[in-house]
C-alpha cells in the first residue's frame, strides 16, 4: 500500500502523538515531515509552515484532498476514510462518550498545558519554572481526576479494544510523568495505558522511536 499522506509532526507533541496512534493502529503507511518546535524559535512558526496551518502548530496532515489540521479533526478524518480497525464504537451513544472522554484530555487538558502556554506563563507572565509546573499539575490532575471516573474498566478506556479515548490518554499520561506527576494516583488510568502500551501499534508511536527524537 503507498503512502496516505503526509503528517507534519514533533516527536514529544501530544497532539502529534495521537495522530501517530491513530495511523499505527490503522495499520496505514505515511511520510514524516518534521516540524521541531524549539530549534531556531520554533519552525512551526515560519511562513512555509504557516502556510499549511495558519495557527502555526502540529500536526498538519497533506494527502491528495488537501491539508487537515487539528489532531481529533484528522483522527476521524483517517477513520472515515479507512474504517477497518475502528476508532470510534458502532452505537451513538457510545461513539459520543468515547469522544467526551477523549476531549477532556485533548480539549479541555492539554491546551492550556502545551508548549506556547507554558513558553507565555515563563516570558510574559514572568512564572518561574517551579510555579509554571505547579501550573501544569493542577491542570493535569483536573484532567485526569474527571477521566478517571468516566472510563470503564473493559481493559480501555471504553470497551475492550483501544478508542480515539485511549489515544488521547496515552499522550497525555506520558507528559504527566515528563512533568513530575505522581500517576500512581490513578491505577485504573495506569492499568488502561499498560493494555495500550502492550500493542505494537502503540510502542510505534512512541516519542522516543520517532526519527526526530535526536534532532
Amino acid at each position: 500500500m503507498e503512502s496516505v499522506g503526509t503528517l507534519y509532526s514533533y516527536w514529544r507533541s501530544s497532539a502529534s502523538y495521537r495522530v501517530r496512534i491513530a495511523l499505527a493502529l490503522k495499520g496505514l503507511p505515511y511520510d514524516t515531515s518534521y516540524v521541531h518546535l524549539v530549534k531556531g524559535g520554533g519552525e512551526q512558526h515560519s511562513a512555509v509552515y504557516k502556510s499549511l496551518n495558519t495557527q502555526g502548530l502540529v500536526p498538519s496532515w497533506q494527502c491528495e484532498e488537501g491539508v487537515l489540521t487539528q489532531s481529533l479533526a484528522i483522527i476521524e478524518y483517517i477513520n472515515e476514510c479507512y474504517p477497518d480497525a475502528p476508532l470510534l464504537p458502532t452505537e451513538p451513544f457510545a461513539r459520543a462518550k468515547a469522544r467526551a472522554m477523549a476531549q477532556v484530555m485533548a480539549c479541555e487538558t492539554h491546551p492550556i498545558n502545551n508548549l506556547r502556554v507554558l513558553q507565555y506563563l515563563r516570558t510574559s507572565v514572568g512564572l518561574e519554572d517551579q510555579a509554571v509546573n505547579s501550573w501544569y499539575q493542577h491542570w493535569v490532575r483536573e484532567g485526569l481526576d474527571a477521566l478517571a471516573l468516566m472510563v470503564e474498566d473493559d481493559g480501555f478506556c471504553y470497551g475492550n479494544t483501544p478508542s480515539i479515548a485511549d489515544i488521547c490518554l496515552i499522550p497525555q499520561m506520558y507528559n504527566a510523568r515528563r512533568f513530575h506527576l505522581d500517576v500512581t494516583d490513578y491505577p485504573k488510568l495506569c492499568r488502561i495505558e499498560a493494555n495500550c502500551l502492550a500493542l505494537d501499534a502503540f510502542k510505534q508511536a512512541v516519542p522516543e522511536a520517532q526519527a526526530d527524537a535526536q534532532q
